[in-house]
């Protein structure tokens, strides 16, 4: 029985939003009239969540990490105590507070009532649902195994999202700093260095070069400012569309990996995904070569991606995974050296957990350290400009007395 998102008014004109389930569009008009509630639109939620993904400015083409992470971790309770899947859909849909969730949850519910695997009602909402999510939710329903294969994925998920909110929270300070930086020096060549070099400008004598570099940078800031920002805002438009080129996304995306601190970044935070997500695969049983393929749809970094679709072709041909993907070098020394010792005792799993606990480790480790360098770094940048505008209004009180003659 499909579920529809519905909106309807009521008896006093509020407008009213929901799921109903229903074998036809027409019975659910039905049972909202039986409700004394007036249809305004009814969609099938597998329709409405394609029209959606399908708007190409739409900002609700998935959810949130956090809102997948605790729906899997729910859905793998649920299972695990042994209520059936349906009803451990219905749950999840009842449990959770925001009604997009309950309408995608009630959307595979449906599909799971129809006949079809949890796979394939995952599969109506692609969107939402990662293939790596998929993949390993089918592997788990045949193996017969699919309790821990969701453990699996609520430990994945839940470790992606702490990751993901490291990163976020270590970056919060530093672009604060920034942004604090670029309010103050504005409001001081926009308000505070006019009014006191006016008092400099009825001179006759010639300023100092400091100061009348100031005085060059605030006129032109007050009167150009909004030519500043259209510069900005193309010089960002331009970028973002020479991105969109692959080739040109490609030559970005190996400078990044050159760069000192960036590239360790980059390297350590693509190494860890690509493990963590070969890591769940392999364990879920998941074919090698499709867990490689899967693993490596999550590398964003193309010349690490392409080593991983390197390395599946000559895993195809026999080449140990190990060997296949240390030959660009691109991946860290100790990953590749985990997976070869994995492929060589059996135990390939659990070194690629392992593998993927350690990069998550030294990640917390440089992002730490870079938030240490990058706050005082930030300050020192903030009080030099500070200092800067302080000396050039300062310059011209220290010469009075040569200006006054």
């Amino acid at each position: 029985m499909p579920a529809f998102e519905y909106t309807a008014l009521d008896a006093n004109g509020r407008e009213r939003r929901g799921l109903l389930e229903g074998d036809t569009a027409r019975q659910v008009r039905q049972q909202l009239r039986e409700l004394q509630l007036m249809p305004v639109s009814i969609a099938e939620v597998e329709r409405a969540e394609s029209r959606r993904a399908g708007t190409r400015f739409s900002f609700r083409r998935g959810i949130s990490a956090a809102d997948l992470s605790m729906l899997t971790r729910q859905l793998a309770t649920l299972s695990r105590a042994g209520l059936p899947l349906e009803e451990a859909l219905l749950a999840v849909s009842q449990q959770t507070e925001k009604p997009r969730v309950a309408s995608i949850v009630s959307g595979v519910r449906a599909r799971v009532l129809e006949g079809r695997s949890l796979a394939d009602g995952l599969g109506a909402f692609p969107q939402v649902f990662p293939e790596i999510y998929r993949a390993t939710i089918s592997a788990g329903e045949q193996a017969g195994k699919l309790d821990g294969v969701l453990e699996r994925l609520a430990d994945y998920t839940e470790s992606r999202e702490v990751l993901q909110s490291k990163i976020r929270n270590a970056m919060v300070y530093p672009v604060l700093l920034c942004v604090v930086c670029v309010v103050i020096v504005s409001l001081l060549l926009g308000y505070v260095v006019p009014e006191v070099v006016n008092v400099f400008k009825a001179g006759k004598h010639e300023l100092p070069l400091l100061t009348r570099g100031l005085i060059f940078l605030s006129d032109g800031f007050r009167h150009w400012w909004w030519l500043i920002g259209l510069a900005i805002g193309g010089a960002t438009w331009g970028i973002r569309r020479w991105l969109e080129d692959p080739a040109a996304r490609r030559r970005w995306h190996q400078a990044q990996l050159r760069m000192p601190l960036i590239g360790r970044v980059v390297r350590g935070v693509n190494a860890a995904r690509f493990a963590r997500t070969l890591s769940i695969l392999t364990a879920s049983a998941v074919p090698v070569l499709e867990a490689l393929r899967i693993s490596g749809e999550v590398v964003s970094n193309l010349p690490m991606r392409d080593t991983v679709a390197d390395a599946a072709v000559r895993v195809r041909e026999g080449a140990p995974i190990a060997r296949s993907l240390g030959a660009t070098r691109l991946f860290p020394p100790m990953l590749i050296h985990l997976i070869a010792s994995g492929e060589t005792s059996g135990e390939l799993e659990s070194m690629l957990e392992r593998a993927a606990t350690n990069q998550e480790r030294d990640m917390d480790g440089i992002v730490n350290t870079a938030v240490n360098v990058l706050g005082p770094a930030m300050i020192l940048v903030m009080g030099g400009f500070v200092l800067l505008i302080v000396l050039a209004l300062l310059l011209p009180i220290f010469q009075l007395n040569q200006l006054v003659r």
